[in-house]
């Protein structure tokens, strides 16, 4: 049985105010219409509803009954309508993100400071994944925004809302600080000296690599480390010449905790991008977000 929604709301109506009038002002109609469409919603179900009474209807046993389920629908619909309305006035809702733990700290950290406290009632999830696990994290539907390397071959599904670069370099502690005092070839680098390098499967470590192998080398590294914070230390330490992302030693370079290595063969930037899915909507709290970061 098919039937009009709008002939439930108006029974819904009519049966709380126990009025054809009062329900015909509070829907912004005329009587008529209101007892029309009442007659039409008994004809469909087969049984009356109301019977006049001096002031005004009251429902029959069937129209009870029929009103204890209509009513928890219309509260169902009405509580849908408010949590809608609170995703999007941002009183509630979520943004999923997928990026590298060194982006999050170098990068995204003063937004999502910014964000929780312009919208404290909205969720943020954050995983920490490697661009080709960011992308399949995006074509799942499973993050909102994803920051990666635009070194991907394939972004015909992602639209790309802001991309930034950054520049890795080699850096040295004061024990080998005399390496960077002039400049030497990639190849005596890393024959001379001890490398410390991210770890393999990262991001970086492929661009490094890929770099590296460029100019007909391979690399050993001595040490390995998956984040930037031991990456620093570990050359401010003297433990070996480290690959670092220059955008974020200002502080450590200014103080001469750690010295720059002059390589002949300069580093090229990466690019990193700021995505989302072509064809999932995005919320209000994603866009609000991606604003904010685009500024």
């Amino acid at each position: 049985m098919h039937i009009n929604l709008e002939l439930y709301r108006i029974f819904y109506i009519t049966a709380q105010l126990g009025s054809i009038s009062k329900a015909a002002k509070e829907l912004f109609t005329s009587q008529p219409a209101v007892s029309q469409s009442i007659k039409l919603l008994e004809e469909k179900l087969g049984g009356q509803l109301f019977y006049r009474t001096p002031r005004g209807v009251s429902l029959t046993l069937e129209g009870e009954v029929l009103f204890k389920y209509i009513e928890q629908g219309y509260g169902l619909m009405q509580t849908a309508e408010r949590k809608f309305l609170e995703l999007k006035n941002l009183t509630l809702g979520q943004i999923r993100i997928a990026a590298c733990s060194t982006t999050c700290k170098y990068y995204l950290m003063k937004y999502l400071e910014e964000y929780s406290i312009n919208f404290p009632n909205i969720k943020i999830y954050i995983k920490d994944q490697p661009t080709y696990k960011i992308v399949r994290a995006l074509e799942a539907g499973e993050v909102d925004i994803g920051i990666l390397n635009m070194n991907i071959e394939n972004t015909d599904s992602l639209n790309i809302n802001k991309v930034f670069k950054l520049q890795d370099c080699f850096v040295v502690g004061e024990k080998y600080k005399t390496v960077s005092e002039k400049e030497i070839s990639l190849k005596e680098m890393l024959d001379g000296y001890p490398i410390i390098l991210p770890e393999k499967g990262s991001d970086r470590r492929d661009s490094i690599d890929n770099y590296i192998s460029s100019y007909g080398l391979k690399v050993f590294p001595q040490i390995q480390l998956s984040s930037m914070d031991l990456l620093i230390e570990f050359a401010k330490k003297g433990l070996g010449v480290s690959c670092v992302v220059e955008d974020y030693i200002q502080k450590e370079l200014e103080e001469k905790q750690l010295y720059k290595v002059s390589i002949k063969e300069k580093i090229p930037e990466r690019v990193l991008g700021i995505a989302t899915h072509k064809n999932i909507p995005i919320s209000t709290a994603t866009e609000e977000f991606i604003k904010l970061i685009k500024v």
